[in-house]
């Protein structure tokens, strides 16, 4: 008989459990941990992905193989570092950052890194720089986890200069345990959950605050 363990919640996920699985699987070395110090060093939102999330991020990358990423949301260039170091020999990020303060620390965080070369950092909101990249399209994976208002309009634009196979991933996807909510964030964010289902093979798991993966439907057999 299967057990009941998917009704029993954060049952499993103890403080100790947490560090065990982070110390084994993703471990920080010295620019990853200053990307991930640097909100609390600089004054800035903490709200960058879990050291977990940022390695699944990478190994969903490696597996897709991607070459060309798009990250909507920069914030200190923690998830950057963490997706540029997932990228195929020659590949290449462009990470989209609506605020300069933000945009200057994820620069920091990337020459920390030697990985300047290997990523764009482009300052503006979203929905107005992302015509801008559609000329290096289409892409391998776009990342999401910028405002929560647009990610209905942000997965419409990764469906359509993804490439077929390609990934489209977002955190947040919960919406801070508001998803069920009537406002009009949260309707933003179920409405990209409800076009991802169309658009992508698609799966949302239980992260701290979800994380939705979607295949972009389309994709050639062999």
């Amino acid at each position: 008989m299967a057990d009941d363990r998917s009704r029993r919640g954060t049952a499993y996920h103890s403080p100790d459990l947490l560090a065990y699985v982070q110390r084994v699987h993703a471990k920080h070395d010295t620019a990853l941990e200053a990307a991930f110090s640097a909100p609390a060093r600089l004054g800035l939102p903490a709200i960058q992905v879990a050291p977990s999330e940022g390695r699944f991020l990478q190994v969903l990358l490696r597996l897709a193989g991607a070459k060309k990423v798009v990250e909507i949301g920069s914030l200190a260039g923690y998830s950057a570092i963490w997706i540029a170091r997932a990228l195929t020999p020659g590949g290449h990020l462009w990470s989209v950052e609506a605020e300069p303060a933000h945009t200057e620390a994820t620069r920091e965080s990337l020459r920390n890194a030697g990985l300047l070369d290997a990523v764009t950092v482009v300052e503006g909101k979203a929905l107005d720089v992302l015509p801008s990249l559609e000329r290096f399209g289409p892409f391998d994976a776009v990342f999401i986890d910028a405002d929560k208002g647009n990610y209905d309009r942000y997965g419409a634009w990764a469906a359509e200069h993804l490439r077929p196979g390609g990934l489209v991933i977002a955190d947040n996807a919960f919406f801070f345990g508001s998803l069920l909510d009537d406002t009009p964030d949260a309707q933003a964010v179920r409405r990209f959950h409800e076009r991802a289902k169309v658009d992508f093979e698609s799966a949302c798991i239980s992260t701290p605050d979800g994380f939705l993966v979607g295949v972009r439907k389309g994709i050639s057999p062999g």
